[in-house]
């Protein structure tokens, strides 16, 4: 462990500590009586204790259980006892729509609280489908602003077009740009542009028509199978202009 950390401090390497549920030492097992957040905490501090008697303080830490109770009580103990950085998750989260959801309560409870300084998103999925969750939760919080965030709205009787595979084609389609920008894809046209109307640009569908609109305004009608190309190309301009504003 020393020749470790005195290579690490000679190239100025970080080190993490990453003290999982499964993998809490048996001593501290049997004084808290399993893995409890007291256990994690403890752990994780003897693992501290060993780098900062070796001067060594170039550290981040990572406590992750499985669950989400568990995680948040042992980051919350461990940020009032340290003013190290913080690497956040849930680990073994589960399969791709589980373990998102159980990823991004888990990782915005503690973002919201201002415990956290990078995230991990733990699926059995794709790892891009992790990057694609970690991307989302941050931008849900108001933290990254880079992308395109599409919001749609659920499927209801006033919808005459297929939302949702019309909201899966923008996405897709729009995945590439980098520049921040909200799009909506709305089902009708009674309630689509008033409800998104914070929307940079947006499609709001009808009877074999739709509605193109920016920030509420429409600015076009054109016939379902031509809705998708027309939102597009719209929004192609925008990004142009956009990058050519800002020199990105």
């Amino acid at each position: 462990m020393r020749e470790v950390t005195r290579a690490a401090a000679e190239r100025e390497v970080p080190i993490r500590i990453g003290v999982n549920s499964g993998s809490v030492e048996k001593k501290f097992l049997q004084k808290y009586g399993g893995a409890t957040p007291e256990a994690m905490v403890e752990s994780a501090l003897g693992h501290i204790s060993l780098l900062e008697k070796e001067n060594f303080h170039n550290i981040k830490i990572s406590l992750k259980a499985s669950d989400i109770p568990r995680t948040t009580d042992a980051y919350r103990m461990l940020a009032e006892r340290v003013d190290y950085p913080l690497h956040v998750g849930i680990t073994e989260a589960g399969t791709l729509i589980p373990g998102t959801a159980k990823s991004a309560i888990g990782i915005a409870l503690l973002l919201a609280e201002g415990i956290g300084d990078t995230i991990r998103v733990s699926l059995t999925a794709p790892p891009i489908y992790e990057i694609t969750a970690a991307y989302a939760i941050l931008r849900a919080l108001g933290l990254r602003a880079r992308g395109v965030e599409v919001i749609s709205c659920p499927t209801c009787s006033r919808t005459e077009i297929d939302i949702i595979g019309l909201a899966s084609k923008v996405e897709k389609a729009l995945s590439h740009i980098q520049v921040p920008l909200k799009v909506a894809v709305m089902g009708c046209v009674v309630n689509g542009p008033g409800e998104a109307k914070e929307a940079d640009i947006g499609i709001a569908g009808g009877k074999k028509r739709g509605l193109l609109f920016k920030r509420g305004k429409i600015i076009g009608t054109y016939g379902e199978s031509d809705l998708l190309s027309a939102l597009l190309a719209e929004i192609q301009k925008m990004t142009q202009k956009i990058a050519a504003t800002t020199g990105s």
